[in-house]
């Protein structure tokens, strides 16, 4: 009889479709091959509802608490008398709680792994037992980038919730036996504010289901013959991908579209907002809204671009892009923790100058074809999920992750592909 796990999480883990699902999907199908695992979420979609029952082929006991986003957030507004982060009280479910405490008592469960910084506040009165919590980002300074954003008084609100939300972050830390990120960047920024946790602090990053990106496939075309699209993938209602669309719309796009007229920027994803449903007023500019596959966008696309200029941890857009052997245009902060030569497997382009003149060099050659073989190769290398998902395994069981030796390897596979 396997032994029995606690797994925590903020969203229904599937279907692994967007960045976070992608990664809590993957956990839970690799620890339900170790473990009984009982699973505790929400479900913050209406359509998700018809993905529940496939969840639970994956999990021993398990309980779905609905999460209403407008009711979330009203709730969420108590933190302010309350001196909390705003996020705890939008998560906070008495009935999840009920859940947890009643599984805890009554189970043999000995290990609990936590998605995300808000789900912690279910078990930190959980003695006895060994907790592992992948934070993933730094949200605290998530929330502090956007305050960098935002005009008066929502400037001062995401600056209280990224001073609060790091407050917890390191409690948490403190009281866990191990705090995992996405990227060993995240990981470094997260050492500087909680030192006291550093020896237990690591990071594993994402893997890509590289059979499934895969550019050997055959994808029907969705642009108009003749078209040399750019494309955009992710969730169109997080407010870092509306800002790199928009930024790019119309700070980037219009120079490209009127050097080579047939170039067409296609922005797919799922909820666009109104902001971004705008922009396909500008010439050129394509908003699909959801799609049933982004892989067809990204094999017949020209390039991929990424101009995000707020991001934490790994984008899972570039790396998909990438094993689908296309040749990637992305910000700094798109590309951070990437494992990649920049200008031989993705090319880095730091402000609206240097996005344009890129992306027009690459239009003027008649192929892409040899960075897009070295993107699906370093994606083949170094973007497994097994490897990747050792290292919780290694925490899991009371030993410590080797997160010295796996930087020394990452370290030495980035100069073995230098070209």
């Amino acid at each position: 009889m396997p032994e029995e796990l606690l797994y925590l999480t903020h969203r229904l883990p599937y279907p692994p479709n967007k960045g976070d699902k992608i990664r809590s999907f993957h956990l839970l199908s690799h620890l339900s091959r170790h473990y009984r695992v009982h699973l505790g979420t929400f479900v913050d979609d209406e359509a998700d509802w018809r993905h529940v029952d496939t969840t639970k082929s994956f999990c021993g006991e398990s309980h779905f608490a609905r999460l209403n986003p407008f009711a979330a957030r009203l709730r969420s507004l108590s933190g302010l008398l309350t001196g909390q982060a705003l996020t705890l009280p939008y998560y906070r479910n008495p009935g999840l709680q009920h859940w947890v405490n009643d599984l805890l008592a009554n189970h043999p469960v000995k290990r609990v792994l936590v998605f995300s910084s808000a789900m912690a506040q279910y078990v930190r009165q959980a003695d006895g037992m060994r907790r592992v919590i992948d934070f993933v980002d730094v949200d605290s300074d998530k929330w502090n980038q956007y305050a960098e954003s935002k005009r008066w008084p929502l400037s001062w609100l995401y600056r209280r919730e990224g001073k609060l939300l790091r407050r917890y972050e390191r409690e948490v830390a403190k009281e866990f036996d191990a705090s995992l990120f996405v990227s060993r960047e995240e990981a470094e920024l997260f050492k500087q504010f909680a030192p006291e946790s550093a020896n237990k602090t690591g990071y594993f990053g994402n893997g890509v289901d590289t059979d499934y990106f895969s550019p050997e496939r055959e994808y029907p075309n969705p642009y108009p013959e003749g078209e040399h699209p750019l494309v955009f993938t992710g969730a169109m209602d997080y407010w870092p991908n509306v800002d790199a669309v928009r930024w790019f719309a119309q700070e980037i796009f219009p120079a490209v579209h009127a050097a080579f007229p047939r170039t067409r920027f296609c922005i797919v994803g799922s909820r666009p907002t109104a902001v971004v449903r705008e922009l396909a007023r500008l010439p050129g500019v394509t908003v699909t809204g959801t799609v049933a596959d982004i892989r067809p966008y990204l094999a017949h696309a020209r390039l991929a671009v990424a101009p995000l200029r707020m991001a934490r941890g790994l984008q899972n857009k570039v790396l998909e892009a990438m094993a689908m052997a296309k040749t990637v245009v992305a910000s700094p902060q798109a590309a951070e923790g990437i494992q990649a030569v920049q200008g031989h497997e993705l090319h880095v382009a730091t402000n609206a100058r240097g996005f344009g003149r890129k992306i027009l060099t690459l239009l003027a050659e008649t192929t892409c074809d040899q960075m897009g073989k070295a993107a699906r190769a370093r994606i083949l290398a170094d973007y497994d999920w097994d490897s990747s998902l050792a290292q919780v395994d290694a925490l899991l069981a009371e030993t410590p992750a080797t997160w010295a030796s796996q930087e020394t390897n990452r370290t030495t596979s980035l100069k073995e592909k230098q070209p």
